[in-house]
């Protein structure tokens, strides 16, 4: 029934404007507001459809809530360290990041930061095994 479904996700923020700000300043992507319905945005990335909303009870996601592949993780991270980007160190049981916030364990290369309504967001390799 639902397999020939288009399908987006969706996920909230406690301030729209900062987060328009977030996305389309710092990480560069296209972000239009959706006409006629006031507190959401799109977020126009090849290959994902991405609606942002506005929850004034809003509580960070404790997940990744997307995932941008790079070709190079080292230059993507300096380049949004650059732009005030701060990534994430995990030094625990599960995830152990190095100083930079890379995690370069199991075939995977992620580093992860936060929006700023404190969603987790990461880049990750494009040649990791698991991707």
């Amino acid at each position: 029934m639902l397999k020939r479904s288009d399908v987006f996700s969706s996920f909230s923020v406690n301030d729209l404007k900062k987060a328009k700000k977030f996305y389309s300043e710092t990480l560069e992507l296209d972000i239009k507001e959706i006409p006629g319905m006031s507190g959401l945005l799109n977020l126009n990335m090849t290959g994902c459809k991405t609606m942002i909303y506005e929850k004034t009870n809003h509580i960070p996601a404790t997940f990744t809530v997307l995932n941008f592949q790079v070709d190079k993780i080292e230059t993507a991270v300096e380049a949004l360290n650059k732009r005030g980007v701060q990534f994430e160190i995990y030094n625990n049981k599960d995830i152990k990041t190095d100083q930079k916030g890379i995690f370069r364990e199991d075939g995977a290369t992620i580093a992860w930061f936060k929006d700023p309504a404190g969603n987790i967001l990461s880049v990750i390799e494009s040649n990791s095994e698991n991707v």
